[in-house]
């Protein structure tokens, strides 16, 4: 990944503040609608493994990774029970390797948001592309500059961030304005729902 402070740093030292312990609630909503039906799912920056968990819970196979290999360590060692049999875990830099495909869905929370490079960020929605099935979703959590000034907290993208990487290789189904969970207050996120594209972004045209 993109020079960053070590990741593996965060889960040695405490519980990292995106670690929540419990299922993300856009995740659990979103699944719930019924838009993305159980099927090969990838989670990209999995961290402990807990929204994977709750998916494997849910019916889905669940491919785990993470760039820090503590946190797939710590994933390994609290994956049991019913989600063991559907959800694994692996140490895999998703920007320079991403695991073959195809997968039905694909969920990250905060994982595209950290490269501050435009370049790395096209290339983050395009290996996306080259990994969703036919009709596959990509669902991801993005944080947002909305609100007020901070100091601390997910990494800020424009609309326009997040459009100018996922438009050119995914069609964008949905960008809609959420908080993320944890946090006090709870910062501002946004929420893309993109899918696999059938045909070519057209140029804009005038009028």
């Amino acid at each position: 990944m993109a020079p960053h402070p070590p990741w593996n740093d965060s889960y040695a030292s405490g519980d990292p503040p995106w670690d929540t312990g419990t299922p993300e609630p856009a995740l659990v909503a979103f699944v719930q609608t019924g838009r993305v039906a159980s099927g090969r799912t990838l989670e990209i920056g999995a961290g402990r493994g807990t929204n994977a968990r709750w998916l494997a819970e849910q019916g889905f196979d669940v491919l785990g990774v993470d760039v820090a290999p503590l946190a797939v360590e710590q994933a390994r060692a609290r994956t049991g029970g019913a989600a063991a049999a559907r959800c694994r875990f692996e140490v895999r830099d998703f920007l320079a390797d991403p695991p073959a495909g195809p997968f039905a869905f694909v969920f990250d929370r905060g994982c595209f948001h950290v490269f501050d490079d435009a370049a790395d960020r096209a290339r983050f929605a395009a290996n996306v592309a080259r990994v969703l099935a036919p009709g596959g979703l990509w669902l991801s959590l993005i944080g947002s500059t909305e609100g007020p000034a901070r100091e601390e907290g997910p990494p800020r993208r424009t609309a326009r961030d997040v459009a100018d990487a996922v438009e050119p290789v995914l069609a964008i189904e949905d960008l809609s304005a959420i908080h993320f969970d944890g946090g006090s207050p709870a910062p501002p996120a946004w929420r893309c729902v993109a899918r696999a594209r059938t045909m070519p972004a057209q140029p804009a045209t005038g009028h």
